[in-house]
């Protein structure tokens, strides 16, 4: 299936839009781990439903303007973009994954470190890889795929063991996080890439359903979210609302297109360029310890993306080895 292909993004398709995809993610990555942390920390504001609520609130209505304004990703001559009846128990079910994962997420935020979650995220791809093989059946990945994958792994465990406040609590969340993240990315691929979803459209539909489940979940158990915001808001904490749902808009839209260009295993190998780049931001804004085993062991998980980035070519230039040493 195309999903699990791992081929390298410029041989999937033309280099100008990946690019500008790949770009969109990393900085609006960066910016939404970070002012969802300076809302929870920096103005003391611990409702992540209700953020993630406002989120999809916000998704919903820019992408329901560029409908109206006929701003789709269908190709001119088209007809209007329209979800098939049969893809609406997946977009629901998409739906519930986002939820729980942006809900993990947040919690996360609220019990580890900034630096510490980023750095566990990294293994993101390799979880990525072993639901795509386990859930779609597809064929499997070459021998260079999964030992980049070797580096990955290992530059996790090291920066597990080299943080220095390591919580059980938010480690869970993160784990967790991570393996509904690949799920959702799965997901998202069989809608954008197999039922041939508008990315526009799916994006909008999801916004709007995870909307209301998490209003639902607000209700339930962050219920004195919405009126301490109203009552006691400062303008601080409304700015860096603004900003945070405006990243949170911009990141959904570049996965979302990531996706479709690529594959699920892609987008969370991009996201590992966020880990860098957000533990510097916690170092810069919230003072987040990182130890050089931890800075090592990121490095080393960056040295596997590259080697799956580049798999074909490694491939490639084994082959040769193998047949001039064979003649």
């Amino acid at each position: 299936m195309d999903t699990l292909s791992p081929i390298p993004l410029a041989h999937r398709r033309p280099l100008l839009p990946v690019l500008c995809s790949a770009t969109s993610l990393v900085l609006s990555g960066v910016g939404i781990s970070c002012l969802n942390k300076w809302v929870f920390l920096g103005c003391a504001y611990p409702y992540p439903l209700f953020l993630s609520a406002l989120h999809m609130l916000t998704s919903a209505f820019f992408n329901a303007a560029l409908l109206r304004l006929g701003l789709t990703c269908s190709r001119p001559g088209e007809p209007p973009a329209r979800l098939p009846g049969s893809a609406a128990p997946r977009v629901l079910l998409l739906s519930l994954t986002f939820c729980a994962s942006v809900a993990c997420g947040n919690l996360a935020l609220k019990h580890a470190e900034l630096a510490f979650a980023q750095m566990l995220y990294a293994a993101s791809p390799l979880v990525t890889m072993a639901l795509s093989h386990a859930l779609l059946r597809g064929p499997g990945y070459g021998a260079v795929e999964y030992a980049a994958m070797l580096p990955v792994c290992l530059g996790a465990s090291l920066s597990v063991l080299g943080e220095v406040h390591f919580d059980p609590t938010g480690c869970l969340y993160i784990c967790i996080t991570m393996v509904l993240r690949g799920v959702k990315s799965i997901q998202q691929g069989v809608l954008l890439q197999e039922e041939n979803i508008d990315t526009i459209l799916l994006l909008y539909v999801m916004s709007l359903a995870s909307f209301f489940l998490l209003s639902c979940g607000t209700l339930l158990f962050e219920s004195g979210a919405p009126w301490e915001l109203l009552a006691r808001g400062s303008p601080r904490l409304w700015i860096s609302l603004l900003l945070s749902c405006a990243s949170s808009v911009l990141y959904n839209l570049s996965s979302f297109f990531v996706v479709k260009q690529t594959s699920a295993v892609t987008l969370h190998l991009l996201g590992n360029l966020v880990v860098l780049g957000n533990v510097v931001a916690s170092q810069a804004l919230f003072g987040g310890p990182v130890s050089l085993l931890g800075v090592a062991g990121t490095t080393l998980t960056l040295s596997g993306v590259l080697l799956y980035q580049n798999s074909a070519s490694v491939a490639s230039l084994v082959a040769s080895w193998k047949e001039r040493r064979n003649r």
